[in-house]
């Protein structure tokens, strides 16, 4: 059969809390983010490795509270009091604009105005602050301050349900008999799940046949490789 030309088209991926899987791996940062009411200074961290949940987390919590999401690479040239207003912000990755001075000082006015404003201010990285390697002293101290919510490594219990979740967000139906076989066998990383998922979603595509154990195997290959 003929293998169909697959155009490498944007998904919407669910990104509400009844699509949110807590587990044991993650549920204090859940309970830490449902109290941000009484977080300390106004400000947490949110702390985990790329695919942990971070983004999806920082949604939530944004439908919860009305908070902007932002990148913390975009800051320079914003205008910070305007950013500071409602009652909650979102920072993302704020662990890559190390050694940026530009950025580090945009993050640290930006913080200063939550603190002054009194606006929750949640800020994610992939390491805890000491790692980030600021150049900014101030900043430095101000982020080693807060509070740290952690999401640790996902079990078997968010791997499967993670795995379910993407590959529905793309309409492939994946049967227990397929995700049995998967799990034991990819990277135990929910970074590596998005990636064997939209693989799959192109390699079935391509083929024009619902993914099956075949489409697993060659996939599974193809990113070991």
């Amino acid at each position: 059969m003929p293998r169909q030309l697959v155009l490498d088209l944007p998904f919407r991926a669910a990104m509400g809390r009844a699509d949110f899987f807590v587990c044991e791996s993650n549920a204090a940062a859940v309970v830490g983010l449902d109290g941000w009411n009484g977080w300390p200074g106004g400000k947490m961290l949110l702390i985990g490795p790329a695919g942990s949940g971070k983004t999806h987390l920082a949604h939530v919590f944004a439908a919860q509270t009305g908070a902007r999401i932002l990148s913390a690479a975009d800051l320079p040239g914003m205008d910070v009091a305007a950013l500071a207003e409602g009652e909650a912000l979102v920072v993302e990755d704020a662990d890559r604009i190390a050694g940026r001075p530009e950025a580090e000082e945009a993050l640290f006015h930006l913080h200063n105005a939550c603190a002054d404003r009194r606006v929750a201010l949640l800020v994610t990285a992939a390491t805890p602050p000491a790692r980030w390697g600021m150049t900014l002293p101030d900043l430095a101290s101000r982020m080693q301050q807060a509070g740290q919510l952690t999401l640790s490594p996902p079990d078997d219990a968010l791997m499967a349900a993670v795995l379910v979740k993407l590959s529905a967000d793309r309409q492939l139906a994946l049967t227990p008999a397929l995700v049995a076989h998967i799990l034991p066998r990819i990277e135990r990383s929910l970074d590596y799940v998005q990636r064997f998922v939209a693989a799959l979603d192109a390699e079935a595509l391509a083929a024009k046949q619902k993914p099956g154990l075949r489409h697993v195997k060659t996939v599974i290959a193809r990113l070991a490789a």
